[in-house]
């Protein structure tokens, strides 16, 4: 009885903290230059692109799995993905809401489609070129 409240107690457990998540995806871009990973604590989140010389490394975007997910979480995963590419920051293109997906309900005659949408950030991952400046 003990291993069975243990057991449905985890589950609880794994089921409330993982319906806070963000989904992370990226894409580095072909062609570009390619720099060691970065410490993610310290890649900036920029709502406007920057006066500094920088270079384009790629693309992130972020989908949270709820309203709830905070936006501190969500800028601590864009971080994380784009110090993978060895950015100094993450210049934030689009932030909206757009259609996720479907779902078909109803007989063959008298079908109904409800769409299902979410929240995307889309963001570019930098790096500054100018060395001379702190944050390198």
């Amino acid at each position: 009885m003990r291993w069975f409240t243990l057991l449905a107690a985890a589950a609880v457990l794994l089921t409330a903290t993982g319906c806070n998540t963000v989904s992370i995806s990226s894409k580095q871009y072909i062609g570009g230059p390619t720099y060691p990973p970065t410490d993610p604590n310290l890649v900036q989140i920029l709502r406007s692109e920057p006066t500094r010389p920088n270079v384009q490394l790629g693309q992130v975007q972020a989908e949270p799995s709820s309203d709830s997910v905070g936006n501190a979480q969500i800028e601590q995963a864009l971080q994380k993905a784009a110090a993978k590419m060895g950015a100094n920051a993450v210049v934030v293109v689009a932030d909206r809401t757009q259609i996720m997906g479907a779902t078909v309900t109803g007989p063959l005659w008298a079908r109904s489609v409800n769409t299902m949408t979410g929240r995307v950030i889309i963001g570019v991952a930098i790096r500054y070129t100018d060395t001379s400046q702190p944050g390198m």
